[in-house]
């Protein structure tokens, strides 16, 4: 039987190199590996024209994406994750104190809908009762999806200006860092570059924060989940095992080579600086063990108003054979 023919836009990450080198192959694939850099600019080419049959893609621009009506679904494979009480910077003179501080104030965000920022703000609404509707969010990109309405607390900042222009004027007092925010320049098209922003965290003490936080409510936020076209899915629906199988073969031997002190990248010793609040897999897949973390940024994204209604899981991810 011949192969079906993949093009598959994936990050480079010490868990997916053997998929992107062809090491671990694909079962009934021939996987046509497409580099983009930065992936970010994947997320907006696929999710405005389909461009790829396999792509990784920010998981809250997928949820709003499938919302309205986006032909990919995703799988349980979550290629990035980490906690959200750091990043939040604000300036010195702004006398935030807490985070109901930030109600009134005009904060600063690539765009609304960035993974980084749901996730922080569900952080802030609901560990901290943050009232979000209060909050004056500028934003200096566009939105992944373009059918996505705003709420009415968003704006754009002018176009000859940026975030950290408007932060160092003092006309935001507060903003995210790195690509998510402030500490970004660039474009999703001409490729990003991290500049410094010299300001304090909202919460100086977030890796305490976030292990209480892990540990009350079992969410471990993710960044990055594989979908596939549903004309893909349709013809050829044993593809979903597929690619499941092979990016679990992919983290597991990633996963010994942690074990056995041979990873030692950046991301690696960032992943194994986790496992003592998260355990041995920094990186579950599968529908059961995320369930909390799925229904957790699926209700989110409808609460801040990016999803036009609720979705099930099942609209979401299909189910695959975690063996």
């Amino acid at each position: 039987m011949s192969k079906v023919h993949l093009k598959i836009a994936v990050a480079e990450a010490p868990h997916t190199a053997a998929i992107r080198n062809g090491s671990i192959p694909i079962e009934g694939v021939e996987a046509e590996i497409v580099t983009v850099e930065p992936q970010i600019a994947a997320f907006r080419r696929m999710v405005r024209q389909v461009e790829f049959d396999v792509c990784e893609l920010a998981p809250t621009t997928y949820i709003i994406a499938r919302a309205y009506g986006s032909p990919f679904k995703a799988l349980p494979i979550f290629v990035l994750r980490r906690f959200h009480h750091a990043g939040l910077l604000v300036r010195p003179d702004a006398n935030i104190k807490t985070p109901k501080d930030l109600e009134g104030r005009r904060v600063g965000v690539r765009a609304y809908s960035v993974t980084t920022g749901v996730w922080t703000r569900s952080v802030l609404i609901e560990e901290f009762g943050v009232d979000n509707s209060k909050i004056n969010w500028v934003v200096d990109d566009e939105e992944h999806v373009a059918a996505l309405k705003l709420p009415s607390n968003v704006s754009h900042c002018a176009p000859d200006s940026s975030l950290a222009e408007m932060m160092a004027k003092g006309e935001l007092q507060a903003g995210f860092h790195a690509n998510a925010g402030i500490g970004r320049s660039g474009s999703p098209t001409g490729g990003w570059k991290t500049v410094e922003a010299d300001y304090p965290d909202l919460f100086p003490n977030a890796a305490e924060l976030e292990g209480d936080y892990y540990k009350r409510t079992g969410i471990y936020p993710m960044h990055g989940t594989i979908v596939v076209k549903d004309s893909v899915l349709a013809e050829h629906p044993w593809v979903a095992q597929s690619l499941y199988k092979a990016f679990d073969q992919a983290k597991r031997e990633w996963l010994a080579k942690l074990d056995a002190g041979e990873a030692t990248s950046a991301s690696d010793k960032r992943y194994a600086g986790l496992r003592p609040l998260v355990g041995h897999d920094p990186l579950p897949y599968g529908i059961e063990p995320n369930i909390k973390t799925i229904e957790a940024l699926e209700r989110t994204a409808y609460a801040q108003g990016l999803t036009p209604r609720r979705m099930a899981i099942d609209e979401l991810f299909v189910e695959t054979d975690k063996k």
